[in-house]
């Protein structure tokens, strides 16, 4: 049985069977469910089309139902093939898996470092092993990215997971892949990825409520937010 609860458990299990992280994961998920390889990894890529299918969506101009997102993607591509792709699903869940059991992945519970910082550092860590780093580097890539979104507040709308949120998980993603550039160019992230998780879990605890997914604070709390969100629920009623 794949057991691991800890970033550097995970680094250890990948060092020591001399595989990648996604590989890791692909097993756990093959002992937890009793499925073959072909059935976890075609459980995967069913996911992964489910996200091309909605990106294409985006593309061909889908507002949200509010209006207050939409119209407004633009698609760019790394050019990878569908295997790199689904590695990289595995090794963010490998990490996901971790700070679920360490802390919080839910904006309403731990504030949006939860939320999109969890996101943008998990990603940051498949970066690095589909760019062929190691899984030390993948650890730090993570840490750094997560560093960096310590204390973000999650403060929607009109209590919409839209505004800021969209454009929030698009700065999570470029910091991932600036913190994975870093991981692979030799730097190290001081703090280990299991204690910053512990910090994050920390500073969610301190955190106001009114900045936990209420609506009752921050950006949503601003003059302009009320009134997007009386013009939105008028709409509604």
């Amino acid at each position: 049985m794949i057991v691991f609860r800890t970033v550097e458990e995970l680094v250890d299990l990948a060092e020591k069977e001399q595989v990648k992280i996604a590989e890791i994961m692909i097993r756990r998920e093959m002992d937890v469910f009793s499925l073959s390889r072909k059935a976890v990894v075609n459980r995967m890529d069913e996911q992964l089309t489910v996200m091309e299918e909605a990106i294409d969506r985006g593309l061909k101009g889908v507002a949200s139902i509010s209006g207050l997102t939409g119209y407004d993607a633009v698609k760019t591509q790394l050019k990878r093939t569908r295997e790199e792709m689904l590695d990289f699903l595995f090794t963010s869940g490998a990490f996901g898996y971790v700070v679920a059991n360490q802390a919080f992945i839910s904006g309403a519970r731990g504030g949006c470092q939860a939320e999109v910082g969890s996101a943008a550092a998990m990603a940051a860590a498949a970066v690095v092993e589909m760019a062929k780093g190691t899984p030390k580097q993948s650890a730090h890539a993570f840490s750094i990215t997560m560093k960096n979104m310590l204390g973000l507040v999650c403060d929607p709308v009109a209590g919409l997971v839209e505004v800021p949120c969209v454009k929030r998980n698009a700065m999570g993603a470029s910091q991932a892949i600036v913190s994975a550039d870093m991981a692979l160019a030799g730097v190290e992230s001081k703090i280990p990825a299991d204690e910053v998780i512990g910090a994050m879990y920390q500073i969610g605890k301190q955190m106001s409520p009114q900045l936990k997914e209420t609506a009752e604070g921050g950006l949503a709390n601003t003059p302009t937010a009320r009134r997007l969100e009386q013009e939105i629920f008028a709409k509604q009623s």
